[in-house]
């Protein structure tokens, strides 16, 4: 792994000029909610330290810092930015890695995080699945909100989970997924269409297989992300010819296939999804239906 991480650091480029007291984006979208009904979420990206795995498909460290940030400049970014976005039912607080991560999030800020987001009705943040653990429900406690917290399972394929340099098992991710279930904290699962390595019908295979395995382990919500180039590394295994591009409608059909289980939500990732279209002419009414789909949770 040392070797491995040692490869994907140095295909990176530079990172962008961040600023520890400013989240680096935020905006409010709508997401079917665990209501069953389409409600505003306001979404957070906070700016803070690099997550320390470093998988190889990950391009978040772009916006991250080298260091620590200071105390109080985690609650700093939720002031800047929630005093601009409109009132909204739910929260997310992305920082590109692990909200408990010590070294990410300081635990001296906790107090002051849970009394900005104790109002609202979910509080959704991001954790590596080796970085769960009583604390969680502390946190929890502390906000005195519904706490749900997004694990990165990627693929329940093993071989392909080791290849990328994620640092777990699937026996890791389930018992994550144990500890959150026992202490009444909600999980989604982020899972990667297509990795490196996987052919077309590969990728529509284990996409399923990984879905059923999160369900299972008491998921509640499956983000499907489609596996990008930018970030170097992914670069180097499309010119030797590990990686190619997903296609949209094997999305699409991965997509149809597990909200026909009715276990739990599905969610596609849109975002700069039209280099994937089958047929750039037909891309956009392919992205509305899929987009359509998020947001009702009904085949098309």
């Amino acid at each position: 792994m040392i070797d491995l991480t040692r490869h994907i650091l140095n295909a990176r480029g530079p990172r962008n000029t961040v600023d520890p007291w400013r989240p680096w984006a935020f905006f409010v979208e709508p997401e079917y909610s665990r209501n069953g009904r389409v409600e505003d979420v306001a979404t957070l990206f906070l700016t803070n330290r690099e997550c320390p795995f470093h998988c190889l498909m990950c391009d978040l460290w772009k916006n991250t810092t080298e260091s620590a940030v200071p105390e109080g400049a985690i609650p700093a970014q939720i002031d800047f930015a929630l005093r601009q976005l409109p009132s909204t039912p739910h929260l997310k607080l992305y920082n590109s890695g692990n909200f408990f991560d010590p070294r990410a999030i300081p635990r001296s800020d906790w107090p002051a995080i849970a009394q900005r987001v104790s109002g609202f009705e979910t509080v959704i943040v991001e954790n590596h699945p080796k970085l769960v653990g009583p604390y969680c429900a502390e946190f929890q406690q502390l906000c005195d909100t519904q706490l749900e917290v997004a694990l990165g399972l990627e693929t329940s394929h093993a071989e392909t989970l080791a290849a990328l340099n994620k640092q777990m098992t699937t026996d890791d991710f389930a018992r994550a997924c144990r500890q959150l279930t026992s202490d009444r904290i909600l999980i989604r699962a982020f899972i990667l269409f297509k990795p490196p390595w996987t052919t077309e019908q590969q990728a529509i295979e284990r996409t399923l297989d990984s879905v059923r395995f999160a369900f299972d382990c008491g998921v509640s919500c499956c983000s499907i992300i489609p596996v990008r180039t930018g970030n170097g590394y992914m670069e180097q295994l499309q010119l030797a010819g590990h990686y190619e591009p997903p296609k949209l409608s094997s999305l699409e059909s991965v997509m149809v296939t597990t909200l026909g289980w009715q276990r739990g939500r599905i969610f596609i990732d849109l975002w700069d999804a039209k280099q994937f279209a089958d047929d750039p002419e037909h891309a956009d009414r392919q992205l509305e239906r899929i987009h359509r789909m998020n947001l009702t949770q009904r085949t098309e």
